[in-house]
């Protein structure tokens, strides 16, 4: 499968990946648990066992679908899941501090400076009430020690940078007032008010037609691009991470079930639901006519991890040892896999049951 096939249009990845990237990595995920549950009554776990790294300058994507976890890590990373009800535990190592140990404060001062998040739904994440330009600068003011003059003129070049029409009108405008694209675009101009060192784009293309996704992913590789900027792309969509991304990390039921490198990946995807999310992909270089080809069953068919494999009521590639213990993650060379029976590699690249 190449790019061109599985990328979505004005999406290239020729050159992305010829980059420097510091030995010392920026972000450094470690063992992350995540539980949902009230005192006294039975606790859910929406991730477990997750860990990962991510360099200066790097792109990483996380992808998996609904209710795979993927969000769930990004707002643990943040700091912004609930006080209550929720338990947190693990590291998250940002140049080398831990976040999930700094207090309520020193955490304010790291998101929108060092670390900032692009949400799915701008509407909801925009304050409706309050005008566009007002909302950058609040970000601009709230880390940088500048005046309301200076902070407007740096939302003016944001929303220049992201490619918004008359950005100077535009400031004075609501949420309501723009489109679904439009507003996507602000969302990113906020994410990059203060230059973050790492940037997590949450489901970013979210409900936009192929054309403004297209351009909201051009726009989002030219200024991670230009900023040096580290990328997490938390997605669905393996066409975002065909586009964007060097590294990919393939999460199901809350567990990474496979890592590697984007070119290995998806040349020789080896966890059966991996390569179910690949071939459930139109690909262009298809018969006519050939029906795509869906994973069985859907997210919540699922084992407990505790008894078996999650994914084996829905794998061709199910044994008896998948429903009889977890697997655990294991690393070989460059990629870390979860699986008990793999998919093998085919003589002309990609993957067979």
């Amino acid at each position: 499968m190449t790019d061109d096939i599985i990328g979505g249009p004005g999406v290239h990845r020729d050159d992305v990946l010829h980059r420097d990237l510091s030995a010392e990595a920026l972000l450094t995920v470690r063992d992350l648990r995540v539980e949902f549950g009230k005192k006294g009554q039975r606790t859910t776990t929406a991730v477990d066992e997750v860990s990962f790294e991510i360099s200066r300058g790097e792109h990483l994507g996380i992808v998996g679908e609904s209710g795979s976890g993927k969000s769930v890590t990004s707002l643990a990373v943040m700091g912004l899941l609930p006080a209550s009800g929720v338990r947190v535990s693990g590291q998250v190592l940002f140049d080398g501090e831990d976040l999930l140990a700094a207090s309520d404060k020193r955490m304010r001062s790291v998101r929108g400076r060092d670390i900032a998040m692009i949400f799915q739904d701008p509407m909801t994440s925009l304050n409706p009430v309050v005008g566009i330009g007002t909302q950058i600068s609040e970000v601009i003011r709230s880390h940088r020690d500048v005046s309301k003059s200076e902070a407007s003129e740096r939302a003016v070049e944001l929303l220049r940078k992201v490619a918004i029409p008359d950005p100077g009108r535009r400031m004075k405008e609501y949420p309501h007032q723009l489109s679904g694209g439009m507003r996507q675009r602000v969302l990113i101009a906020i994410a990059l008010a203060n230059e973050p060192q790492l940037l997590i784009a949450d489901e970013p293309t979210t409900a936009l037609d192929v054309t403004i996704q297209a351009q909201i992913l051009e726009i989002l590789k030219q200024v991670v691009a230009d900023t040096g900027t580290a990328l997490i792309m938390i997605t669905h969509d393996l066409g975002v991470v065909a586009g964007l991304c060097d590294s990919v990390h393939v999460m199901y039921q809350g567990r990474v079930v496979e890592s590697a490198e984007r070119r290995p990946l998806f040349a020789d995807p080896r966890h059966p639901y991996t390569g179910g999310l690949l071939a459930s992909v139109p690909r262009l270089d298809s018969p006519r006519g050939q029906p795509l080809k869906p994973i069985p069953g859907s997210p919540t068919d699922v084992l407990p991890w505790t008894q078996g494999c999650a994914f084996a009521p829905r794998c061709a590639n199910r044994i008896d040892k998948c429903v009889e213990k977890a697997p655990t993650l294991e690393t070989e060379g460059q990629r870390a896999l979860r699986c008990f029976n793999p998919l093998t590699a085919s003589p002309v690249g990609g993957a067979t049951p």
